[in-house]
């Protein structure tokens, strides 16, 4: 786990507050860094990232795990694309694991976990799915359904046994933990604040998260992102050649 400590409020860009069950999205530029931080125990931020100038190029889950050997993201590890581009960096990480194999909420699923809601009846404390948020924020960037990617479930935890069963971990995220997300290009965040798929408690809680972005350095040539793995390094070349003068 990372100890690097929280930035300063006077180097930050912006900071904003996410209230538990909603939509957002960014155009995270090139040598900036996202901070999400969980307000509250139990947070999840389920995200999908795109290449912004190019968006066909979009977050392969498959070949990110596959190419670092590995089952769970934390610090060190990297975002690929679908062609081989670092989206982003996971620079820093003080939770230790977070969950990409899950998937993420729809309509029916919360309807059966937490029971009928609207609108109409509740206003802005009707119960959200990941899903209708993820679509919603996608349509603001001329996306849609088509444009879906396995997503990542910040700050959950999910482990599969040696019978292939999966369970999830309800006490991985403590108040405070954060994960820092360091853009290796220009980058598309779309991310919503809805309870993790397979998160048992039985009541609609959806927690807050606090974002900060800032301007970051460009990574070293020994920053461990870049070294740990030899495909990493691939990446990073790959990603350093689109923006060659």
């Amino acid at each position: 786990m990372s100890t690097i400590p929280t930035v300063p409020l006077i180097d930050a860009l912006f900071e904003e507050d996410l209230p538990g069950g909603a939509m957002w999205s960014y155009a995270l530029k090139r040598h900036h860094t996202l901070r999400l931080t969980a307000t509250e125990s139990g947070a999840n931020v389920g995200a999908m990232l795109y290449n912004l100038n190019r968006p066909l190029d979009r977050l392969n889950l498959p070949d990110t795990l596959k190419a670092q050997h590995t089952a769970k993201l934390t610090a060190g590890h990297v975002l690929l694309s679908d062609m081989g581009h670092v989206l982003c960096s996971i620079s820093a990480d003080s939770c230790g694991w977070h969950d990409p194999l899950a998937g993420h909420s729809n309509a029916a699923l919360v309807l059966a976990k937490y029971g009928p809601s609207t609108y109409q009846n509740e206003r802005n404390n009707f119960h959200r799915n990941a899903h209708a948020q993820f679509l919603i924020e996608l349509s603001k960037w001329g996306l849609g359904k088509m444009d879906f990617v396995a997503n990542i479930n910040f700050f959950s935890r999910v482990t599969v046994d040696a019978e292939g069963q999966m369970q999830f971990a309800a006490e991985n995220c403590q108040a405070g933990s954060y994960v820092d997300l360091r853009a290796e290009m220009d980058t598309l965040l779309v991310l919503n604040t809805c309870q993790h798929p397979m998160d048992p408690d039985p009541h609609y809680h959806p927690k807050p998260v606090h974002i900060a972005v800032w301007k970051s350095d460009p990574p070293a040539h020994d920053d461990l992102c870049r070294t740990a793995r030899p495909e990493n390094s691939r990446g990073f070349t790959l990603t350093e050649a689109l923006y060659l003068a």
